[in-house]
């Protein structure tokens, strides 16, 4: 019924600012005792959080028409559809409660959100993450595909932050093998981030004639740094960005042509660069430099308003973050402090409080209309 339809309207990133002091007087005061997130669920195959259930949110009139059907030829087609925006990420039990909210902002401020479908990766308690999602988002079209972690553990080597060397984090260089070999084109999406702007602008990015992904890059970042003086001083391998020009880009935010991906068996090569890392030590950090090894310098660029990143701080301290000038359709908690675990503690940052209205965990003290 037209009653029950509900459309949020997105703020615009200009109304950032002041949405950031408003919402400094909505922080939730719940004891860090109730809603810690429990760090052997992994393990133990639960979930120790409830989370309510997200609004459901419905197409604009001018959005095209995707149709779901429980026949297999309907679903095939719908999955596969080109008029969607597909969107991809990663699910675990540590980090659920920071991609409900992920899923919601992406919903709330897109113009078509039931044109969205999500691909879901995990790699152990699939069935526990299904019906979490279902149940606070039972309207949402996704898929849900088993990553083994057997694939890249043998790969990894320790990091300078134990997080970063979790298997699921290597997902993202598997989507094209992962995914139906008829999408196309994907959206990559951390579980640390919301949106306050269409989605489907970012998905809409141009990729030029033969970049691969896009993504904002930060050309002024000191992008030696990311590797280590063995990399730079082997004449073989500083070679690599020969006839380059390098830039840092974040792989929390990506728009990927899967295709060109396949084509270019783009997994492979960021394999091999693993596989010498466990012999040489080249760099310091996780998934991130193989990426750069292979990609940089040869991305789409994105405006910088798309992935506002570091807002979890650096990987040592966490310290508190502000922005970086300019506007906002992205906000990226990468680094060592979330914000779901710093407004437990009631040690928030200031810009957790633009996090904290899309958080869907349900308190005590919960009122559901």
């Amino acid at each position: 019924m037209q009653s029950k339809r509900r459309r949020a309207k997105p703020k615009a990133p200009s109304d950032i600012a002041s949405f950031l002091i408003l919402s400094l007087f909505l922080l939730p005061t719940s004891s860090s005792s109730s809603t810690t997130i429990n760090n052997n669920e992994a393990n133990t195959g639960s979930i120790s959080h409830e989370f309510k259930e997200a609004p459901e949110f419905y197409n604009s009139p001018d959005c095209a028409s995707i149709t779901e059907s429980e026949n297999e030829e309907e679903r095939e087609r719908y999955i596969c559809s080109e008029e969607a925006v597909h969107v991809a990420m990663t699910l675990d039990t540590t980090y659920i409660r920071g991609s409900m909210a992920a899923i919601l902002s992406v919903l709330q401020h897109s113009s078509c959100p039931q044109s969205i479908m999500f691909h879901f990766v995990c790699s152990s308690n699939a069935s526990l993450l299904r019906v979490a999602i279902s149940k606070s988002f039972p309207y949402l079209k996704f898929q849900l595909y088993s990553f083994d972690d057997s694939i890249v553990s043998g790969l990894i080597s320790t990091s300078i932050r134990s997080a970063l060397d979790c298997p699921l984090n290597y997902a993202r260089s598997y989507l094209p093998n992962l995914l139906p070999l008829c999408v196309r084109r994907v959206v990559y999406l951390d579980s640390d981030l919301i949106l306050v702007d269409d989605i489907s602008k970012l998905a809409a990015t141009p990729l030029g004639e033969n970049s691969v992904l896009a993504a904002p890059e930060y050309c002024n970042a000191n992008f030696t740094s990311y590797f280590t003086p063995t990399f730079w001083s082997n004449p073989s391998l500083s070679l690599t960005f020969a006839n380059r020009k390098p830039c840092y880009f974040n792989t929390g935010v990506m728009v990927i042509d899967l295709e060109r991906w396949r084509a270019g068996d783009y997994t492979t090569k960021i394999e091999e660069w693993m596989e010498l890392q466990k012999r040489m030590r080249i760099y310091d950090l996780g998934s991130l430099p193989p990426f750069l090894l292979v990609f940089a310098g040869n991305i789409a660029p994105v405006d910088h308003r798309w992935n506002q990143h570091g807002l979890g701080g650096d990987n040592f301290r966490g310290l508190c973050r502000d922005l970086h000038p300019g506007p906002v359709s992205l906000l990226h908690w990468s680094g060592k402090g979330k914000p779901w675990v710093r407004l437990d503690a009631n040690r928030p940052c200031p810009l957790d409080a633009l996090w904290a209205p899309y958080d869907l965990l349900r308190t005590p003290f919960s009122l559901d209309s």
